[in-house]
């Protein structure tokens, strides 16, 4: 049997922007997905801390070190800049790998800069 467990997350980023009119998605900085090991194209949920929205959506890299986090298409109307929101990624596992599993945390300063 597999479970669903937490994989990594980027912990209380900042929007630092939403665009309406794009097909959809999240953009995030690329050096944080590295950092995160969260893949161009992986599923995640998108916690917003302010409002308390959830949504799931795929990732875009965006350029490296700018620390952009960019909700895209419909996402945009439930997050706005300066909001902090958490972004999740989960990993099917089996029992007995879960309990192995350390999964990677990513705290960041106010200007979403690991703190690693």
């Amino acid at each position: 049997m597999l479970i669903t467990s937490l994989k990594s997350k980027l912990h209380r980023v900042k929007v630092t922007q939403a665009e309406l009119y794009y097909e959809g998605s999240i953009t995030i900085d690329e050096e944080l997905l590295k950092t995160a090991g969260i893949l161009a194209h992986e599923k995640v949920q998108v916690v917003n801390v302010n409002n308390g929205s959830r949504l799931e959506t795929y990732t875009i890299p965006g350029e490296w070190g700018s620390r952009t986090i960019c909700l895209n298409g419909p996402a945009a109307r439930m997050n706005s800049v300066g909001d902090e929101v958490i972004i999740i990624a989960y990993a099917q596992m089996t029992e007995d790998e879960a309990l192995l599993h350390r999964p990677k945390v990513i705290l960041v300063d106010d200007n979403n800069n690991p703190l690693t």
